[in-house]
């Protein structure tokens, strides 16, 4: 193999390893928000005010910090280039980063850390959906039985999901999921930064 070769084969190892590794964070993150009684019970132990509000800070941003990776790096690997080099189960992962970006608004600028206000709520259902999405597309297509195996056990189920619905095989279905995902990806970008504005402005009027 050539050097161009093996750096090729590098760069496509470490992208798949980091998509990968971002559906077990997704479900990370929906698990750091959904155990707040496992939190509230272990915040109970501690004494000093300073170590409480720490802990309860810590507990929302290790949720929001793994949520916030998990959108940049799926919004990194929905890309016409990217994903013709590795395998990434489609429609699945598009749709899945979509929900997680939205979950992730709502919960940095619409009161979703908050566990009365009904956006709360919401971002646990929106990261419920995604992961379950995700691993759908995860164990189904991505991690679907191997070409060796199916040659000795034939299965159009399973020969359908790897040639179909796999971004590396069907480049005809990876453009129609980009130019379908990607702009409404950056519509959630767009009202992301909105928020933020808003956000921002209110506080300069409360400090006026």
């Amino acid at each position: 193999m050539t050097e161009g070769g093996i750096a090729k084969a590098l760069e496509i190892w470490s992208l798949q390893t980091i998509l990968d590794s971002s559906i077990i964070l997704g479900i990370v993150a929906l698990g750091l928000t959904i155990i707040r009684r496992y939190f509230s019970s272990l915040r109970n132990k501690l004494t000093l005010r300073v170590s409480i509000e720490m802990w309860d800070v810590g507990t929302i941003l290790l949720a929001d910090v793994a949520l916030a990776v998990v959108v940049i790096i799926g919004y990194l690997v929905l890309n016409p280039d990217i994903m013709a080099d590795i395998k990434i189960a489609i429609p699945f992962v598009p749709i899945a980063t979509i929900l997680f970006a939205i979950a992730l608004v709502l919960r940095l600028f619409h009161n979703g850390h908050n566990a009365s206000s009904p956006n709360f709520l919401r971002s646990v259902w929106l990261m419920f959906a995604a992961n379950i999405i995700n691993v759908v597309g995860f164990s189904l297509v991505m991690e679907a039985p191997s070409s060796s195996y199916l040659s000795e056990h034939p299965s159009p189920f399973w020969i359908f999901l790897k040639t179909q619905l796999r971004s590396s095989s069907n480049l005809g279905l990876s453009q129609t999921t980009f130019l379908v995902c990607f702009p409404i990806l950056l519509a959630v970008f767009a009202w992301g930064f909105w928020s933020a504005i808003r956000e921002v402005r209110r506080v300069a009027e409360d400090r006026a």
